[in-house]
C-alpha cells in the first residue's frame, strides 16, 4: 500500500524549503518593484500562462484587497484584444517559471512601446522576460515537489509567496488599516465588525421602549413586553434619560418582595445607565456589553436624549458577533 502520509510530508517539506530559500534572493529588484507599484498612477496588471496564470490571478486578488488596485489579464487573450485593458500609467507583473513563455514574451515589445514598467517573476535571470524587465524577482528552487521534477509545485508556491511579500510590503508602506481592508470586504465578518455602526441596527421611533418618570411598574412591564427588547428607558418630562429598567431589574424587584402593582418605576430603576452613541461602531457596543455583563443598551443623542436601543440579539442578527 502506498504511504500517502510520507508522500504528503515530503511535498510539504520540499515546498517549505523552496519558500524559505527565496529570502536570500531579495535584493534591490524587490525594492524597485515595490516602488514601481507604489508610484503606479493606474492599475497593477498581472499576467501569466497556465499554472503561473492561476498564481497570478491570486496575486492580483491579494493586491486588490490590500490597497493596490490590480487585476489579471490572460496573456493569450491579451494578444487578441485584451491588451487594450493595459494602458499608460499601469504596471505589469508577468509570471513565467522559464521566462520564455511565448504568450507572455509576445507582449513585451507592445509594453515597451507604451513605456509600461514591467516586473517579472521567473526562475531564470538570463531569460527573455528577466532581461526585458525593469525589476526581476528570481524564484530559484532546487527541486519541484513533483517526484518527476516536472509539475509546477514548489515553483508556483514560491511565486505565490513572493506575490504575498509584495502585497504586504505595499500594505505596510501605504499604512493600510484594518478599516481600509473592511471597505474591500463589506460582505465578510470583518467588514461587518468594522463598518456597521450602532445607528445601522438600533431600534428607534415607535420601536424605542420609553416611559415617563413616575410611571407605575406594571405599565413599564407592558412597554417592555410590547417592544421586545428586554428593557425600557425612563425619561423626564423634557425627554432626558433618567434611568433604565430591565429584565434583570425585574428579578431584583421580585426578590425584594415588592408589589409590581403598587411600586413606581423610579423606585426600582437603574439610574445613570450605560449608553452608547448612534455613530459608534456596533463592535464597540458588543465590547461594552461583554465588559459590563449586560444584554441591552440605550442609544443617546444630544442632551442625553434617547434615540435608539439595541440588544445582543440585534448584534447577532447583524453578524457583528
Amino acid at each position: 500500500m502506498h504511504d500517502y502520509i510520507a508522500s504528503a510530508k515530503r511535498t510539504i517539506e520540499l515546498e517549505a524549503k523552496a519558500v524559505t530559500a527565496q529570502v536570500k534572493h531579495l535584493d534591490d529588484n524587490f525594492s524597485r518593484a515595490c516602488e514601481l507599484m507604489l508610484n503606479c498612477e493606474g492599475r497593477v496588471v498581472v499576467t501569466g500562462m497556465g499554472k503561473s496564470g492561476h498564481i497570478g490571478n491570486k496575486i492580483a486578488a491579494t493586491l486588490a484587497s490590500t490597497g493596490t488596485p490590480a487585476f489579471f489579464v490572460h496573456p493569450g487573450e491579451a494578444s487578441h484584444g485584451d491588451l487594450g485593458m493595459i494602458t499608460r500609467g499601469d504596471v505589469v507583473i508577468a509570471l513565467s517559471n522559464s521566462g520564455e513563455t511565448s504568450e507572455v514574451t509576445t507582449l513585451l515589445p507592445l509594453l515597451k512601446r507604451q513605456a509600461i514598467p514591467l516586473i517579472s517573476i521567473t526562475g531564470s535571470t538570463t531569460s527573455t522576460l528577466a532581461k526585458f524587465s525593469d525589476a526581476h524577482l528570481l524564484i530559484d528552487i532546487q527541486q519541484e515537489a513533483c517526484p518527476l521534477d516536472l509539475a509546477p509545485t514548489s515553483s508556483t508556491t514560491a511565486a505565490l509567496v513572493m506575490g504575498d511579500a509584495l502585497a504586504i510590503a505595499l500594505l505596510e508602506a501605504r499604512g493600510f488599516s484594518a478599516e481600509d481592508f473592511a471597505f474591500s470586504h463589506p460582505g465578510g465578518s470583518l467588514g461587518r465588525r468594522l463598518l456597521l455602526k450602532v445607528s445601522d441596527i438600533m431600534h428607534s421611533g415607535d420601536r424605542l421602549p420609553l416611559v415617563q418618570s413616575g410611571t407605575p411598574l406594571q405599565a413599564v412591564l407592558l412597554e417592555i413586553t410590547q417592544k421586545g427588547l428586554g428593557m425600557a428607558g425612563i425619561v423626564s418630562e423634557q425627554g432626558t434619560l433618567l434611568g433604565i429598567y430591565t429584565d434583570g431589574d425585574l428579578r431584583r424587584t421580585l426578590d425584594q418582595g415588592l408589589d409590581i402593582h403598587k411600586v413606581q418605576v423610579d423606585d426600582v430603576m437603574t439610574s445613570a445607565p450605560i449608553t452608547v452613541s448612534a455613530d459608534q461602531l456596533a463592535a464597540e457596543a458588543v465590547e461594552i456589553m461583554q465588559q459590563k455583563k449586560i444584554n441591552a443598551l440605550l442609544v443617546t443623542g444630544d442632551n442625553n436624549t434617547p434615540v435608539g436601543a439595541l440588544n445582543m440579539h440585534d448584534l447577532l442578527r447583524a453578524g457583528v458577533i
